[in-house]
C-alpha cells in the first residue's frame, strides 16, 4: 500500500480474512485479550430509575458519535436504575461495541459509563493497548455481522464475540501502530470534512442565488415595490402578490392503505415526503407541485408529472394561475410552509392555513427564465456534489484500507515517527475492571458476566 514497507517474512494466521501476518506476531480471540461485560435497561415506567447521574450509553447513541470517544448517552440513569437493571458500570477508555441494531459500531468509553443490552463492554487486559484493539474492531463490521445470529434481528452473543480472533504484536508495536494510525487518520477526516464543507457551501451559494432569483428577479436594474409582506420585502414593482387561494387550489390527496402500496406497478405513490411505491390506479395526470400535508418533514416540496396517485399525506397545488412548476416548487420551498405546522396526533399543514399566505407571481416569460437559471444552478451544484461525493468516498476506502493494512501487519510501521515533534510516545494501559456506579472511579464488584 502506498509507500509503506513491508515485514521481511510473514506466515500463515489460519484467519482467513487476515491471510498472512508478520512471523513475530500472533492471533488472539477477544476473550483472551479483555473482559466483556454486557448491559441493561432500567423499567421505562420507574421515574426513579431514570435521569440520574449514571452515564448509560446505546448503539443509537454510539452511532451519532462524531469522534471516537464518548463520554454518555442521550439519557442517563440513577444510581436505584443501574442496581435494577443488571447493567455494568466500565471505566475510562473501555471500548463500547454494538452488538445489535447495527452490531460493529465501536467507541472508545472518556469516562466510567455503562450501556443498555445493545451494547458489549470490553476491557483490554495490561497485555494489549486499548486503541489498538479499537482499531482492529473499526475494521472488523462485515466480520462480526456474519457472528449475528436472530430471526428478529441479528444480535453478537458474548461467545461469539469472545472467540473473534484477531493479529496482534507486542504491545510496544501495538502503540506505534495506534499513534500512527491516530495520525494518518486525523489527516484523512480533515479532508473529509473540508470536502462535506465545500458540498456545504455550495449547497448554500445555490440556494441563495435561486432564494434571490424568485423573489428579486434576474433584472438587477428592475424597479422595486414594497410587497406588504414582511418574509418578501421588495419585489419587482411589475409582480403580482396574491392570496394563495387565489393562485392555487390546495386540495388533499387521497386515501390508500399500506396493502395497495406495492415495490413496482402501474403508477407511482406520492406521500408526503415523496415517492412510496406503486399502485394500480392513479388520480393525478399531469404536472404538479405537492407539499407533505404531515409528518416531520411536513411543508416540504416535490414534483410530478404524469399519472400519478397522490396520497392523503400530500397536498396537490391545481393551478388557476399562469405558474412555471419550476419557479411555483422553488418560490414554496423558500416559503419554508413546515413553519406553519400545528401538533395534534403529529405535525401538520393545513389547506385552510396555506390558503391565507401570499405568494409573489412573475409574469409568465420571467418565471420561464428564472426556471432556466435554477436548472442551471441545480446542473452545477449536482456535478459538484457528485464530485464531491465520490472525494469523500474515496477517503473513507483509503482510511479503512490503511487501518486494516496496519492492524493485519501488511505494512510495517515500526520505524513510522510523528512529523509533530511535541508529540509524546503513550505508556500501556494499565489493568482496568469495572467499578461501582461512583463516577469518582472508587474500585468494588461489579455483575459477574465477563468472559475469562
Amino acid at each position: 500500500m502506498g509507500n509503506y514497507q513491508h515485514f521481511p517474512k510473514y506466515k500463515y494466521s489460519g484467519v482467513d480474512w487476515i491471510s498472512e501476518i508478520p512471523v513475530s506476531w500472533g492471533i488472539h480471540p477477544i476473550k483472551r485479550t479483555c473482559l466483556i461485560f454486557t448491559g441493561g435497561t432500567p423499567r421505562s415506567g420507574e421515574a426513579n430509575f431514570w435521569d440520574g447521574d449514571v452515564p448509560w450509553v446505546t448503539p443509537a447513541d454510539l452511532g451519532k458519535s462524531t469522534t471516537p470517544y464518548i463520554m454518555k448517552g442521550t439519557k442517563s440513569i440513577t444510581l436505584e436504575g443501574y442496581s435494577a437493571c443488571g447493567t455494568s458500570l466500565v471505566p475510562k477508555d473501555a471500548l463500547i461495541l454494538s452488538s445489535r441494531a447495527p452490531i460493529g459500531t465501536i467507541g472508545i468509553a472518556s469516562g466510567s459509563l455503562c450501556t443498555n443490552q445493545g451494547c458489549k463492554s470490553l476491557v483490554v487486559s495490561s497485555d494489549f493497548y486499548s486503541k489498538y484493539i479499537y482499531y482492529v474492531l473499526l475494521i472488523s463490521t462485515v466480520q462480526l455481522k456474519s457472528l449475528g445470529r436472530g430471526t428478529t434481528f441479528l444480535e453478537l452473543s458474548t461467545d461469539e464475540l469472545g472467540c473473534y480472533k484477531f493479529a496482534s504484536p507486542a504491545i510496544n508495536e501495538q502503540q506505534k501502530i495506534a499513534n500512527f494510525l491516530d495520525h494518518e487518520t486525523a489527516k484523512i477526516d480533515t479532508l473529509i470534512a473540508k470536502q462535506q464543507q465545500l458540498i456545504q457551501l455550495l449547497k448554500e451559494k445555490r440556494q441563495a442565488v435561486i432564494s434571490h432569483a424568485v423573489t428579486k428577479g434576474l433584472n438587477p436594474d428592475a424597479p422595486m415595490r414594497d410587497s406588504g409582506v414582511e418574509w418578501l420585502g421588495e419585489v419587482p414593482a411589475h409582480w403580482d402578490v396574491l392570496r394563495l387561494s387565489f393562485s392555487l387550489k390546495l386540495q388533499s390527496g387521497d386515501t390508500i392503505t399500506s396493502e395497495r402500496i406495492e415495490a413496482c406497478g402501474d403508477f407511482l405513490v406520492y406521500g408526503g415526503n415523496g415517492v412510496r411505491g406503486y399502485t394500480s390506479r392513479f388520480n393525478c395526470d399531469g404536472d404538479y407541485v405537492l407539499i407533505g400535508r404531515q409528518g416531520a418533514l411536513c411543508g416540504n416540496i416535490n414534483v410530478a408529472s404524469g399519472q400519478f396517485f397522490a396520497s392523503e399525506h400530500a397536498i396537490v397545488a391545481y393551478k388557476k394561475k399562469s405558474f412555471n412548476n419550476v419557479y411555483l416548487s422553488e418560490i414554496l420551498r423558500y416559503m419554508d410552509l413546515g413553519q406553519y405546522s400545528v401538533s395534534a396526533a403529529q405535525l401538520g399543514v393545513s389547506v385552510e392555513r396555506l390558503n391565507l399566505l401570499k405568494i409573489v407571481m412573475p409574469p409568465e416569460n420571467e418565471q420561464i427564465e428564472i426556471s432556466e437559471v435554477i436548472k442551471r444552478e441545480n446542473v452545477v451544484f449536482e456535478s459538484f456534489e457528485k464530485w464531491g461525493k465520490k472525494t469523500i468516498f474515496l477517503l473513507k476506502e483509503r482510511r479503512t484500507a490503511l487501518i486494516s493494512a496496519a492492524v493485519t501487519g501488511k505494512i510495517d510501521v515500526r520505524n513510522w515517527v510523528s512529523p509533530d515533534a511535541s508529540s509524546t510516545a503513550n505508556t500501556p494501559n494499565t489493568p482496568n475492571t469495572p467499578n461501582t456506579p461512583n463516577t469518582s472511579d472508587s474500585t468494588a464488584t461489579t455483575n459477574t458476566d465477563a468472559v475469562a
